[in-house]
């Protein structure tokens, strides 16, 4: 009986790991630094100005029949009552405080915007180096073009792929060692489009980058309106991870993480058909 054989081959370059785990220590912290930052002032505008009476988003605690904090979370119109978590949530004395975002979800303490911003530029600017490396070594190992640009084949077979991964069906054999149409996708967005983006953005906020980026803050419809943006681009990227790390677990997260790691990838080799069986007849006299 023929069973497949089990091959181990290089999935992952040196940089890319290296790079990778960079990247995963740096979002961590600039997310939650960033929240700690956002509970400053938990809310957001449109504009080149805060208009405190027209909030775009905001969180805030008010007292309920009760005499107790509750939150509440406005979104334009809507507003969505949200104690314990966003607006209102346990303070370490155990007590209901007014707070945007809860502790667990902020770094690197209870109530210090100063702290935040120094953790949050930091890793900032650790994130923008090691992005520019990437793009100069996958420039220079053309690993963008050969891995990461889809081909015609990957756009023919993207309703497929999509079909597939709704069934939590995944590629095996060799073509687990390549990236899916969906990857490339979501690797090319991060790279091309969120990476970038939420750096201008960060930019953008700061007055002392008018004379360079007048002209961006101008095309996003001003300072504030480039913080909600910065903000919009920060929960993307949670999406992300969200659906990467899903993706990871249900894909086999030991083998997934252990090509991250060494490079390793283990895989099938799917065995090679029988040939069918010749029939031998007798040459009649």
């Amino acid at each position: 009986m023929s069973e497949s054989a089990t091959r181990l081959s290089y999935r992952h370059r040196l940089p890319v790991r290296i790079m990778h785990w960079i990247n995963v220590v740096c979002l961590f912290v600039l997310l939650m630094s960033g929240l700690s930052i956002f509970n400053a002032h938990p809310a957001l505008y449109w504009g080149n100005i805060s208009t405190f009476d027209r909030p775009a988003l905001s969180m805030t605690a008010k007292p309920g029949p009760d005499g107790k904090l509750r939150g509440e979370t406005q979104i334009g119109t809507l507003r969505f009552d949200t104690t314990g978590v966003l607006g209102a949530s346990v303070k370490m004395s155990g007590e209901i405080g007014a707070r945007g975002f809860p502790m667990w979800s902020t770094l690197p303490g209870y109530k210090s915007l100063a702290a935040g911003r120094r953790w949050h530029f930091f890793f900032a600017w650790l994130f923008v180096i090691n992005g520019a490396c990437y793009w100069l070594w996958s420039w220079r190992s053309k690993h963008l073009s050969a891995d990461l640009a889809p081909t015609g084949s990957d756009w023919r077979g993207l309703g497929h792929s999509i079909v597939e991964h709704l069934k939590f069906r995944h590629p095996t054999g060799a073509a687990a060692l390549r990236y899916n149409i969906l990857q490339k996708l979501a690797y090319l967005a991060v790279i091309v489009v969120f990476g970038p983006g939420i750096v201008l953005m960060g930019l953008a906020m700061s007055p002392h980058m008018d004379s360079v980026l007048g002209w961006m803050v101008d095309l996003v419809g001003g300072r504030q309106s480039a913080r909600t943006w910065h903000f919009i681009i920060a929960f993307a990227f949670v999406a992300f991870i969200a659906i990467h790390v899903f993706m990871v677990l249900v894909s086999g997260p030991l083998n997934q993480i252990r090509s991250m790691i060494t490079g390793r990838y283990a895989w099938h080799e799917d065995p090679a058909p029988k040939p069918a069986p010749v029939e031998n007849k007798e040459q009649g006299a």
